[in-house]
């Protein structure tokens, strides 16, 4: 089963909690075995697996993305002023895999699946979640 969900960010970056919705759409696949893969198809922002429990940890994976990789002393950046974002983008990478067993996703206890918004605030960010099994 293949589903794409669009969204709007308001923040330049932004920690985006995805994994309820991923988990709807798992569980309208009927999967009871398998896997899923979420990828986001925009190359300024990334797909991650995270801590759900303390929102200070996003805060903390923003703030150390910005410091090793700094705004403004990019060749791309003469051309759009976004090349951080790229950079962070390509970092962290477009997608997750996530078992599921017994038609769960099989996250830890403390794990979500979370969309990184690096060159916001954007309109039109779209996820697609493909789910294969039995």
């Amino acid at each position: 089963m293949y589903e794409e969900f669009s969204f709007s960010t308001s923040k330049k970056h932004d920690i985006i909690d995805i994994d309820g919705k991923v988990r709807e759409i798992v569980g309208k696949s009927k999967v009871k075995e398998g896997i899923c893969t979420v990828f986001c198809k925009h190359a300024t922002a990334a797909i991650i697996i995270n801590e759900n429990y303390d929102p200070n940890i996003c805060l903390d994976l923003i703030d150390a993305l910005n410091g090793l990789i700094p705004k403004g002393k990019w060749r791309h950046d003469k051309v759009d002023g976004n090349a951080d974002a790229h950079i962070k983008a390509a970092i962290l990478g477009p997608n997750e895999t996530v078992p599921i067993n017994n038609g769960e996703l099989q996250l830890g206890r403390w794990q979500s699946l979370m969309f990184i918004e690096l060159d916001g605030p954007r309109s039109d960010r779209t996820v697609a979640v493909q789910v294969l099994g039995k």
